[in-house]
């Protein structure tokens, strides 16, 4: 399974980028949006769609977890 974040390599293509969004269909279809990192004669590449199943993950995301839980808090009404 493909995390936000994960470096990934389309096998097909060779298209490599960060997945940085992903979408499950009702049927199961699940697409992911990868980001590359890179320009191309000066200027950005534009993110692409791909199924999950022909992405390689070729390094893990590097976040650090869910942030601090906020103390539940009683404000006047």
């Amino acid at each position: 399974m493909v995390k936000l974040g994960d470096k990934v390599k389309d096998a097909m293509t060779g298209f490599e980028g960060t997945a940085v969004a992903r979408t499950e269909f009702l049927y199961g279809c699940v697409r992911v949006c990868v980001q590359p990192g890179k320009l191309k004669d000066g200027k950005t590449i534009d993110a692409e769609w791909f199924d999950e199943q022909r992405l390689d993950v070729k390094s893990a995301a590097k976040t650090g977890g869910p942030g601090p839980v906020p103390p539940d808090r009683d404000y006047p009404r």
